[in-house]
């Protein structure tokens, strides 16, 4: 469990970006976003996350503990025509975007059919007719829950017996802990590239309302310049650290991936085939070649007993 003052940064992550309709993740990084100004950095934290093929790095989005801001991020140089090309790809593919915070998936609300489904990735950008449009404005809310201690007393054992060592203090003072519901509200907007160029990284700007219409959302298009910015708004919830995980473990309308378990079956079968392939000859030939030394061993008993070893009972 982590606490944080007032005040305090944090800094979220970034996982692979996965689609629904295509099994291959790609780096987050593959596209043209905000890097971090330390450099990208590996943060698996576990054994799990390896083994899920996860991909996560950090990334420049920074909260400060209770402070509700506006922020300015970057701006991309001019999109050449490969990063035109590959970013309308990753759209019709459906790429979203997987982020982390405190451990815990950021997610994001959809309504379809008139039911309000919680999903946990960010859907990175918007396609409508012809034109492809970019996601460049994060929308975040985060739920707090102020860190509740208790004084706990340390006992030891020693040469005079058992007695307490110290009292621990009786809580934690304007400390807080992330609670679950940590909800992104995607959009894209369209900036002044000349204007917001002149910003620094983590300037305040004035919060765009979303969503948007299509005028004026930034579309991709070559020797266009993107620039990212997001809002945060911290909300006191009375959900403590222990419970946090309940709302993603409760959360409906998963899609079964069939795809991928008749490609794993698929993989699983043909492995098993060549496995029991190389088995089948390789006792084949090991039966063969027994059989032939069971061969030359009856040959050479045979050779034994003929002439006049056959009668030398009668002889004498």
């Amino acid at each position: 469990m982590h606490t944080y003052s007032t005040g305090d940064k944090i800094f979220a992550k970034v996982n692979s970006l996965t689609s629904i309709e295509t099994e291959l993740p790609f780096s987050y990084y593959s596209l043209p976003y905000c890097k971090p100004d330390e450099g990208i950095k590996k943060s698996a934290e576990n054994l799990g996350e390896l083994l899920m093929g996860d991909q996560i790095d950090n990334s420049p989005y920074r909260f400060r503990m209770n402070v509700n801001e506006s922020v300015y991020l970057c701006t991309t140089p001019p999109l050449s025509e490969h990063g035109v090309k590959l970013l309308k790809q990753r759209t019709r593919d459906l790429y979203q975007v997987n982020m982390i915070l405190d451990n815990l998936p950021v997610m994001r609300y959809a309504t379809q059919n008139g039911i309000k489904i919680q999903w946990t990735r960010d859907l990175y950008q918007v396609n409508n007719n012809n034109e492809d449009y970019i996601i460049n404005h994060l929308k975040f809310t985060v739920l707090v829950h102020e860190y509740e201690g208790r004084g706990v007393e340390i006992i030891g054992t020693g040469e005079e017996g058992m007695g307490v060592i110290s009292e621990g203090e009786s809580g934690r003072t304007n400390s807080f802990e992330l609670s679950p519901d940590i909800e992104v509200v995607p959009c894209s907007v369209k900036y002044d590239s000349e204007t917001m160029i002149k910003l620094h990284k983590y300037d305040n700007i004035t919060s765009p309302s979303c969503p948007l219409e299509l005028e004026k959302s930034q579309i991709i298009r070559q020797q266009e310049r993107v620039s990212f910015t997001y809002e945060v708004e911290f909300v006191k919830s009375d959900v403590r650290w222990p419970s946090r995980w309940d709302a993603y473990l409760k959360m409906e309308g998963a899609r079964v991936h069939w795809f991928s378990i008749l490609n794993s079956l698929m993989v699983i079968f043909f492995l098993a085939g060549i496995v029991f392939v190389i088995f089948l000859r390789t006792m084949r030939r090991d039966l063969t070649r027994y059989e032939e030394l069971d061969k030359e061993a009856q040959a050479q008993m045979n050779e034994e007993l003929s002439g006049w070893k056959l009668v030398v009972c009668d002889v004498f």
